[in-house]
Order: structure tokens, then sequence, then C-alpha cells
């Protein structure tokens, strides 16, 4: 497939992009059927991936309604918010980036396989090696996961995460140390991308902010950097009332 240029939408102050909440987008629109919700937040199952999100980050209710949905004294993460509303803790505020595809070529990898549970303790393995990221046992559900395997071993893995209306989420991108340098992630993020492309949607993905190799290895790929992005590790009010009941 040749490249095709995918130029962002422009900024508005008065609406918000849909991206600049990709989790809600996600879990109220086509990932709805996996959502926990109580009014304003929202989170996936605990087995298919750690994201919660609130509707507005702004809002206090919204956090009473997390803290109803996720229980007293519970740690949590949280995208998209800066702070947490008194009587939270934070255990770690973490910076990422959102990058878009404008000039990505999305093209099949013949040499991948598509993955599913029976997959799971493999992908897991190599996850734990790699660390790309979270992935639990049920986050094969989220989309589409390929990989590449040498001599029947698992090397390679990219897939599909958050899927907010029009737009997917390509994640998990890792390979084995000993297969690294041989363009088997760009290969598959290329191949994720075209499926993603043959369904109407945009590719994006996430990154965190110091993993600047990852950065520009997607930047030289046709990602484009849309937008910084906050992530909150935060526990819930009400720890120490569950520690003496």
């Amino acid at each position: 497939m040749s490249t095709v240029a995918r130029p962002t939408a422009p900024q508005s102050t008065a609406t918000p992009h849909i991206l600049d909440n990709a989790a809600w987008a996600a879990l109220t629109g086509p990932h709805a059927h996996l959502a926990e919700r109580v009014g304003s937040a929202a989170r996936y199952p605990l087995d298919v991936s750690p994201f919660t999100a609130l509707a507005d980050p702004a809002d206090p209710r919204a956090w009473d309604d997390l803290a109803a949905l996720v229980g007293p004294g519970t740690v949590t993460p949280v995208t998209g918010a800066k702070s947490a509303p008194q009587g939270w803790e934070t255990l770690q505020h973490g910076q990422g980036v959102q990058l878009v595809d404008t000039a990505l070529r999305a093209e099949p990898a013949p040499e991948a396989v598509r993955l599913g549970p029976d997959d799971v303790p493999e992908i897991l393995d190599l996850i734990s090696l790699t660390e790309p990221g979270p992935f639990l046992p049920r986050t094969v559900e989220l989309g589409t996961y390929l990989g590449i395997r040498h001599r029947g071993r698992l090397i390679a893995l990219a897939g599909e995460r958050l899927r907010p209306p029009g737009w997917t989420e390509i994640s998990a991108v890792c390979t084995a140390p000993d297969h690294r340098g041989k363009g088997l992630a760009t290969r598959l993020v290329r191949a994720i991308a075209a499926g993603i492309r043959e369904r109407g949607d945009t590719p994006f993905l996430h990154a965190a902010a110091t993993n600047t190799g990852a950065i520009r290895l997607y930047e030289s790929i046709g990602f484009t950097l849309r937008r910084r992005s906050d992530f909150l590790l935060v526990r819930t009010p009400g720890a120490e009332q569950e520690q003496t009941a």
C-alpha cells in the first residue's frame, strides 16, 4: 500500500479533539461492551487493561464516580489528569506523547501470524522480557494482535489497544533482544496499520516521553507528534478506613 498523507485535524479551543481523551472515547464507543462504568468514570476489566478514564478530569464529580467504581483505598491509573482532588494519594505522575499517522506506509507482513488466547502465555513472556507496557491475560480481546516467530518461538509483537471512534491505537510493539535491528517491529506496525486503515480508522500510538528512541523511530516511519499527555497513578480515598475496618 502506498504512503498516504494524513494531516492531523485542526485543533479547536471550543471542541476538544477526540484523542484528547482517547480512553474515555474508546470505553464509551467501540469498546463500550467491555466497559465497567459508574456515571462519568469508566474502566476496562482488570484482566483486560489497567486503563481508567474520566469524562472530564477537571470535574470533581467524575472523580467521585471513579472512587465508587474502583472502591476505597484502591490503586488505579488515570489518564489525561494533571492532578487528583484532595483526599486522593498520588503515587506517580508520568508524561507521555501521542503520535498520529500522517505519512505511514501501511502494508501486510506475510510472515506475521494472528495471535489469540492460546498464544497469551508466550505473549506474556515476551512482554515480561521487553516491557513495552501493560499487557494482561485478556488484552488480546481489544483488537488484532500479530506476531513473528523464529523456529517456533514468538520474537516480535504488535497489536491494537484503544479504539476511539475513527481511530485505533497501535500498542505492545516489542521485539526479543536477540532479534532486534532487523526491522521486525516496523513491519508489524505497518501490518497492523494496514488492517486499521482497511476498516476506515486512522492509526495512532502512545509512548513514554522519556522513550526518545521509540519516538524517533515512529517519526521516521510516518507518525507525527500530536500532543503531550499526563497520567497519574493514584490511590482512592478511604485506605485508612479499609485498613482499620
